[in-house]
């Protein structure tokens, strides 16, 4: 074995240094665009070189390095179509973003440079201040397997169990077409769990839908080590009710609001999958219902499943969602249908005056990639709002159908895995008065002189559930709303200005005449 130096870069976030200096650190002849030419039974496996053979060749030599049952698993769970895949950033964000919120966790890439740089940079600017581990490597360390090698040794150099609970590894890319095998590594070492997973951008469609990947990986570990034996109590205060576990990021108090709608029922509100530390998972998989909030975390459905715990879908929005989840969690719960109905009397009136008096007057297009667009749209249509049409980047499954339902019923056009092309379209079909969307479509639709809110930080970012949600986006709506004239007014006084000749990009040598 080459008796090199193989732990994690020296100059690696997790010495001290900058993330920039990471990146950049160790690099092979190679680096940027890593050939990930190898041996499969003798023979040569090819994929034109780098990272930009394309997503069909990525895939098709990560087949041929015995990643083809991972690559099918992905695709069951995260199934594509009609569109090929949604506009997404990289979708290990969504799974790095997990890793750096957990307690105890330790966070380490294995990728090309320029992508470890991009996604470190990346969550470190949405506020993680958790130092990124990355194992770099060239063409000749990727061909011979060492690689692997230095992850191995770099997870033992970090398993300080004074330190971290846990260590996550992840693939990205190059190291997951090349067949880098993380779930060799051990499953634990000096008693700190070892997890490996392979988050592909020719494999898992979106960054919401990575967060699933670890947070299912984590479940599945957890789970076993219960099945084993006892297991360590949360460090949080522990209800003696029974608890339903929360799947799904959301906004900090809907937690809390959807614990005081259930408390009637005699139930308290568990975790939040993804956890924020390990023992967490304990505790989600111990509950008496788990409730699939974002619908779209098939990995970790599955694992609440194996533990044999009933699964229901939807949330407590507005007035007919929440009445329809206080049903649906009373029966799961097995809870008399006498409580049921009296902890619904306690909550419905407040929740149907909260939205009588934030009316939403105005016509609306909404899309979005965080998974939770159908359920804002429930709550905008009962706020009066003349909602046309939600996009969503996720996929449809079983926990999102009811709330499809509900609003293909009230007239509101649906489309699963919206592509960005299709976002535009529905703006410009039905020329709403505000369109709800991603940053390229705001900007679309504000170069037409029309208001626009963006999904994930206006939003999203926002409370839901139950009575708190109830009225909660009408203040924001209804200003952006009101500033359609200063849109009109800036749009009259810069008129021509950055399009045409007077855009600074001219077709032909010399500019404009």
């Amino acid at each position: 074995m080459d008796d090199r130096p193989s732990q994690l870069d020296q100059r690696s976030p997790l010495s001290g240094e900058s993330d920039n200096d990471a990146a950049t650190a160790g690099r092979g002849d190679d680096i940027g665009s890593p050939v990930f030419d190898s041996v499969v039974n003798d023979r040569p496996v090819s994929a034109k070189g780098s990272c930009h053979g394309g997503k069909a060749e990525m895939d098709r030599a990560a087949r041929a390095n015995g990643k083809s049952e991972m690559l099918d698993q992905l695709k069951s769970d995260y199934p594509t179509g009609p569109h090929d895949q949604p506009q997404s950033m990289c979708p290990a964000f969504g799974s790095l973003r997990v890793g750096l919120r957990m307690r105890r966790t330790a966070t380490v890439l294995s990728g090309s440079a320029c992508c470890v740089y991009g996604l470190t940079f990346t969550s470190h600017f949405y506020g993680a201040k958790r130092s990124v581990g990355y194992v770099p490597f060239n063409s000749e360390t990727l061909v011979t397997g060492k690689l692997y090698e230095d992850i191995r040794d770099a997870v033992h150099t970090l398993a300080d169990p004074e330190l971290y609970d846990t260590i996550v590894v992840t693939n990205l890319c190059v190291p997951t077409a090349s067949g880098v095998p993380l779930r060799a590594l051990p499953k634990e070492i000096n008693g700190v769990r070892i997890i490996g997973i392979d988050v592909p951008g020719f494999g898992v469609p979106t960054h919401a839908e990575a967060k699933d990947v670890l947070a299912g990986a984590m479940l599945a570990y957890a789970r076993r080590e219960a099945e084993q034996g006892p297991v360590a109590a949360p460090s949080t205060a522990v209800t003696d009710k029974p608890t339903v576990a929360l799947i799904g990021e959301m906004f900090p108090a809907d937690p809390v609001s959807i614990s005081r709608l259930i408390e009637p029922l005699g139930l308290a509100a568990g975790p939040v999958v993804p956890t924020r530390e390990w023992r967490e998972l304990y505790s989600a998989l111990d509950c008496a219902v788990a409730a699939a909030i974002h619908p779209f975390y098939t990995a970790s459905v599955r694992e609440f499943e194996a533990a044999g715990r009933p699964v229901i879908g939807s949330a407590p929005v507005g007035l007919s969602g929440t009445a329809a989840w206080l049903d649906a969690v009373g029966k799961a719960a097995g809870v008399a249908p006498a409580i049921i109905n009296a902890a619904k009397g306690l909550v419905l009136n407040p929740i149907a005056a909260a939205l009588k008096a934030a009316p939403i007057n105005a016509r609306i297009t909404l899309s979005g990639y965080e998974g939770s667009e159908l359920l804002v749209g429930r709550l905008l249509k009962e706020s009066g709002a003349d909602l046309r049409y939600v996009g969503t980047a996720c996929p449809k499954t079983r926990w999102s159908q009811e709330d499809a339902a509900w609003l293909e019923a009230h007239g509101v056009m649906v489309k699963f895995r919206a592509s960005l092309e299709d976002d535009i379209a529905a703006f410009e079909e039905f020329s709403p008065d505000l369109a709800i969307g991603t940053t390229p479509v705001v900007q679309h639709v504000k170069q037409r002189s029309v208001p626009a809110l963006y999904f994930t930080n206006l939003i999203s970012a926002r409370p839901l559930m139950g009575i708190a949600g109830a009225g909660s986006l009408a203040t924001v709506i209804n200003a952006a709303i009101a500033g359609k004239a200063r849109f009109d007014r800036m749009s009259d006084f810069f008129e021509g200005v950055g399009t045409g000749a007077t855009s600074g990009v001219w077709p032909q040598v010399g500019g404009p005449v």
